[in-house]
């Protein structure tokens, strides 16, 4: 009889070093991430009480420049939103171990050629957010508060704005121009793994730049169209890049190997 050879695993995955996990392992691997996620934003947490007192003057230098002055009307309302804003200070401090973790999570499904882009994913996911944040705290967030707080007085109306209204305007905006700014990250990881291609992305561009513009209509905190048009605007752009990131990255996958034809033994 002649000695049959077992074709050897293909090269995917070889690479993957996957495995089978359940979905119950899946679960485990994702309780530690979020474990060590919150760790570090603790860390983050502790960090960010040095800084929250200038940044709470930073953010309410808009309504100083229109000589308005914040007030709060609850014993506990200055407290908790100066808690609020060393929280998200915390989120921005501790975004390179926050993406660390996401990495770490979604990793095992990638190729071990493409494990490299973990630093290029934690460094450049930091930044891309810390310019998204910085866009909305420069840009976005004094061009806001200036047309409605002036739209308002224009009407005869007096402005008494309590200080945790206004940071809880700030901080929507913040996160919402930080998260959204991590969409090439987004979309070069999803075309890593494999749930989308560039062509995909590519042919249904019209239905992105509809979603974006309903994605800015969700997240911007104010229901004015300029400000929402702020957000969609840079969301087309970064969708565009994404698109670029994620040909680079895909064109970097290796072919996997061709099965080795099995053969017989005399």
């Amino acid at each position: 009889m002649a000695d049959e050879q077992t074709a050897p695993e293909s090269e995917p995955e070889q690479e993957r070093g996957l495995g089978k996990m359940s979905f119950m392992q899946h679960l485990g691997e994702l309780r530690i991430r979020i474990m060590w996620a919150l760790g570090a934003a603790g860390i983050g947490l502790v960090l960010a009480f040095f800084v929250t007192d200038p940044a709470m003057r930073f953010i309410s230098r808009p309504l100083v420049g229109l000589k308005i002055e914040l007030v709060f009307t609850s014993p506990t309302e200055a407290f908790w939103t100066w808690m609020k804003v060393a929280m998200v200070l915390a989120i921005f401090i501790s975004m390179p171990a926050l993406l660390y973790q996401v990495w770490k999570f979604v990793s095992p499904g990638l190729h071990a050629h493409e494990k490299k882009y973990a630093v290029p994913f934690i460094i450049v996911g930091s930044l891309l957010f810390l310019v998204g944040g910085a866009f909305a705290m420069f840009v976005v967030i004094p061009f806001a508060s200036t047309f409605l707080v002036t739209f308002g007085q224009e009407k005869g109306w007096k402005p008494m704005i309590t200080v945790s209204s206004y940071t809880d305007f700030v901080i929507k905006f913040a996160l919402a121009f930080g998260i959204v700014f991590e969409l090439p990250v987004v979309i070069t990881v999803l075309a890593l793994i494999g749930v989308v291609t560039p062509q995909f992305l590519s042919k249904n561009r019209k239905y992105a730049i509809l979603i974006n513009f309903i994605i800015a209509a969700i997240l911007t905190p104010t229901p004015d169209l300029i400000n929402q048009s702020l957000m969609a605007g840079p969301l087309c752009v970064l969708y565009e890049v994404g698109i670029i990131c994620a040909r680079l990255a895909v064109r970097k996958r290796k072919t996997p190997a061709p099965p080795v034809e099995t053969q017989a033994t005399p």
